[in-house]
C-alpha cells in the first residue's frame, strides 16, 4: 500500500499529454481525466513541476529510430517494441515525492528530485546495453504524477536552482553529453570539437569538458558565439560552407588537430569532422576518436573506410549511459559545477506549441525548453517563459 503525505491528496485523475501513435503533433491528445498512477514496492510517487523537452520525443513520435532502412518506428533494443500507445512522453522529471511504496522511507515524502531517467535492464552499475527511457519504454513526465524508482530520483534541495532550471540539467542531455565523452576516453588538455553546440547536449559537452579539464571547441551559429563562450567554449566555428570547413576550425586551434569529436549532426558533416583530426598525425598522441549520438544532419553518412582504418579513428555510438555515470552528474548539479542553460517554459496543455517552436526555433534558441503542468504554472513556468505577443501565441491543443 503507497504511503501519502498528511498534507497532500493526490487526486484519482490528472491531465496528462498523450501520444496516440506515430505521426504529427495531432497525435499528441492533451487530456484532464488520466488515471494517476500508484507507486508499487521501491516505487514514489512524484508531484511533477517541470520536465525538460528532447529531440528524442519528437523523434519517438515520428518514428525516426529506424534499425533497418525504410522502417518507422521507435527503438527496441531489448528484442520487443517497449513504446506502446498511449504513452505520456517526458524524460527529464523535476518534482516532488508525494506518495511511496512499500519498502521506501516515509521520510522522502516532500523530497524535491531530478530522475535518472533510464529503464535499465539490470543492476550493473558500469554499462547499460539495452537502453530505454522514462517517456518511451514506461510513461514519463508530461503530466501532474508519475511513478518512478526511488533510487533514481535523486534529491536536489538545492534553493538556487528553480524547478525549471533543475530539469534543463536533465539527464537525458547530461548523461548522454558525459557518455560520450567517456566513451572516447577524452581526458584533460585534449582538444574536443562539439558539433550542435547550442542544443542541450551540445551545452552540457562544453559544461562537461572544462570540468573534466578539456578544451572544447564549438560548431554553431556566429550569433551565438558570445553566449557559447561564457559557457566555457575556446572558439566558437561556423559550420558555413562545408568546403573549408576543416580549416577553419585548424584556424580556431592554432593549426593543431582536434582530439575527440562529439557529433550530433551526422549526414555530410561526419567526413567534415574526420578531417579535422586527421590533418596531422605526427601531431597526435593519442588516436583519432568520435562519438557519435545524433544525427540531425542526416541518418547516413558517405565514408571512405580507409580513411577510418589508415588513420585508425575509433568510432563509438552512443545512446544514455550508465548508473555511475548518473550519480557522478548529480554530484556535479550539487556542487553547482554544472550550471543550467534555460531557453524557455511553456504549458503542458501548449505542448503542441512548444513542439513546433522546437522545430523551427532560430538564431536565438540555446539550452532547453521545459514543459510545466498547467496547475504548477505560476510557480514553476511563468518567471521563464516567452517574452512573446499574444497574437504569436497558437491556441492550445
Amino acid at each position: 500500500m503507497a504511503k501519502h503525505s498528511p498534507h497532500a491528496t493526490v487526486p484519482a485523475t490528472m491531465s496528462a499529454m498523450l501520444l496516440t501513435g506515430h505521426g504529427d503533433i495531432d497525435r499528441l491528445v492533451y487530456r484532464d481525466d488520466v488515471p494517476t498512477p500508484r507507486p508499487g514496492p521501491g516505487e514514489v510517487l512524484v508531484g511533477v513541476t517541470a520536465t525538460a523537452k528532447n529531440n528524442t520525443d519528437r523523434k519517438a513520435r515520428e518514428g525516426l529510430y529506424p534499425v533497418k532502412k525504410g522502417e518507422v518506428t521507435s527503438f527496441a533494443m531489448g528484442g520487443e517494441p517497449t513504446l506502446i500507445f498511449p504513452r505520456i512522453q517526458g524524460a527529464d522529471i523535476v518534482g516532488r515525492v508525494v506518495a511511496v511504496g512499500e519498502g521506501v522511507d516515509t521520510a522522502r515524502i516532500g523530497e524535491r528530485g531530478l530522475l535518472d531517467f533510464n529503464l535499465y535492464p539490470d543492476a550493473r552499475r558500469d554499462i547499460n546495453l539495452t537502453p530505454d527511457y522514462y517517456g518511451h519504454g514506461a510513461d514519463g513526465g508530461f503530466a501532474e504524477y508519475v511513478v518512478v524508482p526511488s533510487d533514481q530520483f535523486h534529491h536536489v534541495p538545492n534553493p538556487e536552482l528553480d524547478d525549471a532550471e533543475l530539469a534543463a540539467l536533465g539527464m537525458c542531455s547530461y548523461q548522454t553529453a558525459y557518455h560520450m565523452l567517456t566513451s572516447a576516453g577524452v581526458a584533460a588538455g585534449e582538444r574536443v570539437l562539439v558539433s550542435g553546440a547550442s542544443g542541450g547536449v551540445g551545452t552540457a559537452l562544453i559544461q562537461l569538458c572544462r570540468i573534466l579539464g578539456a578544451v572544447p571547441y564549438a560548431v554553431s551559429q556566429p550569433e551565438k558565439a558570445e553566449a557559447l563562450e561564457a559557457l566555457g567554449a575556446e572558439a566558437v566555428i561556423d559550420r558555413g560552407e562545408l568546403e573549408g570547413f576543416a580549416q577553419r576550425v585548424l584556424e580556431a586551434t592554432g593549426g593543431a588537430p582536434i582530439d575527440a569529436v562529439m557529433d550530433l549532426v551526422g549526414g555530410e558533416m561526419t567526413d567534415c569532422f574526420i578531417d579535422t583530426m586527421i590533418q596531422d598525425m605526427k601531431a597526435r598522441t593519442r588516436y583519432p576518436r568520435l562519438s557519435i549520438a545524433g544525427a540531425s544532419g542526416g541518418n547516413i553518412s558517405e565514408i571512405l573506410w580507409t580513411r577510418i582504418y589508415l588513420y585508425q579513428v575509433q568510432i563509438f555510438g552512443v545512446s544514455h549511459g550508465t548508473r555511475d555515470e548518473a550519480e557522478q552528474l548529480i554530484a556535479w548539479i550539487r556542487s553547482g559545477e554544472l550550471k543550467p542553460v534555460l531557453h524557455a517554459t511553456f504549458r503542458l496543455s501548449e505542448l503542441h506549441q512548444a513542439e513546433r517552436y522546437f522545430v523551427s526555433r532560430g538564431s536565438n534558441f540555446l539550452g532547453k525548453i521545459v514543459i510545466v503542468p498547467d496547475r504548477q504554472w505560476e510557480a514553476h513556468g511563468a518567471p521563464f517563459a516567452l517574452a512573446a505577443p499574444s497574437s504569436q501565441q497558437e491556441s492550445r491543443p
